[in-house]
């Protein structure tokens, strides 16, 4: 898919690659990037033909984080002498939309994989963590470096990072900003899996794609949005939300060809229906 700055979007149903594409600068975010994840997420939300979408970045890393340098112009208020309310306002303004390109991930109803390989720092953290499933290579360097820089991390990954690693490493990795490997990440439960190698880790997140895709799209979607309703709330409150959304996917034609396969000794052929 044509028309994009920063990121190179390749669509081959049931699954799409979204790379970040800015090699010679490490993947750094410039504005390109942050505009720009928003139209492509809502477009993989709503193409019926994908099911799973597999990020990465082309070149030597994932992504080196934020372009400081890229988005100072964007971003005029950071150098104002008089931080006075006007200033303030506006800035807060394009806080929350720095943070809607990174959650653009997570809103969209197909599940994402991130794929990465060298640095994943700052900024390609915060939109690792936003994705569903996140596996990497064992030249894999991560930080959540924000604090290093005088930034408080805004645009989600406090949010999201303990959800996944618990909070005593969370506070570790913002508190000190240091570079960790894929080990560490993969025992902090940040990865689910290390690859030898960029080849072998896209060839086992196409895999790990596929198997997804095999799976009910009404099923999987749903189970993406009651998992993520339940951050933060009480097992009582995801359980009613859950019986909610069962009870408006079931019955359907999905469920209807699972019956049907499985009395024919076939595997099921989901349509999403």
């Amino acid at each position: 898919m044509s028309g994009y700055e920063f990121y190179q979007v390749e669509k081959k149903p049931p699954i799409a690659w979204v790379y970040l594409n800015r090699p010679e600068k490490k993947n750094a975010m410039n504005p390109p990037a942050w505009r720009e994840s928003i139209p492509i997420f809502e477009d993989l939300d709503a193409d019926k033909e994908i099911r799973a979408v597999i990020i990465s970045g082309k070149g030597p890393c994932f992504s080196a984080g934020i372009d400081l340098m890229g988005m100072a112009q964007e971003l005029p208020e950071l150098m104002e002498t008089e931080q006075k309310g006007g200033v303030k306002w506006r800035l807060l303004k394009k806080i929350h939309a720095l943070q809607d390109a990174i959650s653009c991930i997570e809103w969209c109803r197909k599940p994402v994989i991130a794929a990465i390989h060298g640095h994943c720092i700052g900024a390609g953290l915060d939109m690792a963590t936003a994705c569903d499933i996140r596996i990497c290579t064992t030249d894999a360097i991560f930080s959540l470096k924000e604090a290093a820089v005088s930034f408080v991390a805004d645009v989600g990954v406090l949010q999201r990072i303990p959800q996944i690693v618990g909070q005593g490493y969370a506070r570790e990795l913002a508190y000190t900003a240091r570079h960790f490997d894929a080990g560490r990440a993969k025992q902090m439960l940040l990865v689910n899996d290390v690859y030898d190698g960029f080849d072998t880790m896209m060839a086992e997140a196409e895999k790990l794609a596929m198997e997804i895709a095999a799976n009910s799209p009404l099923a999987v979607e749903a189970s993406k949005d009651v998992l993520n309703y339940g951050v933060g709330k009480t097992v009582d409150e995801g359980l009613k939300y859950v019986a909610s959304i069962s009870s408006n996917i079931i019955p359907s034609k999905d469920l209807m060809e699972a019956m049907t396969a499985f009395m024919e000794k076939r595997k099921p052929v989901f349509t999403g229906e």
